[in-house]
């Protein structure tokens, strides 16, 4: 009879299909900007998710020594809008996100409350405006990815960018007087830069899996400065208040982005 013999062979290749399985390495996840607000949860969720974790900031140390997880990250320092530095960074990744950003650049005129608005506490330095932090550091990250040697057939590279909910304000009603009459200065700067991004990402779908977050307000229990406001701004949000979007913890969104890059997602989330 071939009956027992099938079942022979179809459980070997069973088990040593499962063994091969479990014998590949873990993915490569590339974060700028890892130990910043929102990038040292990405780099904490990936790492509980069984991604080799490597992080680009300026300071290159793990913001929370002792942590379990960011303890297993491959912390680097160096210049996120050099393009050498981050060519060597990506190398050969498995996906890349970028969290690096600021809400106040040195020519907003707010650089005061940039320690108080800031998840990581990180103060802008001299060259720190929305061109450089957010648009020139995407833009690196983006061709140096793109960029790579790829086989025939290979699957695209997912890239995941954090931009921001006023991004989307020109699919608004309203959106585009408000912004060009109402919105101050640094903001429009700000939306410019994080715009540019998403259109250079878009530009590059053939190569790269363009997975781009655009949150609201984003917070955590410990982030005791926006606490007060969060109430308000879901409440807006659920009366309707234009241009009043629910507000995102921050551990929400980082699940989200390791979930994105992780999966099939692709385009605004």
């Amino acid at each position: 009879m071939l009956f027992a013999p099938l079942v022979f062979t179809a459980a070997v290749l069973q088990t040593t299909t499962a063994l091969s399985m479990s014998a590949q390495p873990p993915k490569k996840l590339a974060v700028l900007g890892g130990s910043g607000y929102v990038g040292r949860e990405v780099c904490r969720r990936a790492v509980a998710r069984g991604w080799e974790v490597t992080s680009l900031s300026r300071r290159g140390l793990n913001p929370e020594p002792g942590d379990a997880a960011l303890d297993l990250v491959s912390w680097t320092s160096g210049d996120a809008a050099d393009e050498k530095t981050v060519k060597k960074f990506v190398g050969d990744a498995d996906a890349v996100v970028h969290a690096v950003g600021l809400l106040f650049d040195v020519d907003s005129g707010l650089t005061f409350a940039s320690k108080i608005v800031s998840g990581s506490d990180s103060v802008p330095g001299d060259d720190s405006t929305y061109d450089r932090v957010t648009r020139q550091t995407a833009f690196a990250a983006i061709d140096a990815t793109a960029g790579r040697v790829r086989l025939p057939f290979s699957p695209r590279t997912p890239f995941a960018f954090v931009s921001c909910a006023e991004s989307g304000w020109p699919d608004v009603s309203g959106g585009a007087f408000v912004e060009s009459n109402l919105a101050p200065e640094w903001l429009r700067r700000y939306l410019a830069a994080k715009r540019a991004v998403e259109a250079k990402l878009s530009k590059t779908s053939d190569v790269l899996r363009p997975v781009i977050f655009r949150p609201s307000l984003i917070w955590s229990w410990d982030k005791l400065d926006v606490l007060p406001i969060i109430p308000v701004f879901n409440l807006a949000s659920a009366l309707g208040v234009p241009f009043v979007d629910r507000t995102i913890r921050v551990g929400t969104l980082a699940d989200a982005i390791v979930a994105g890059v992780g999966g099939e997602a692709e385009g605004v989330q």
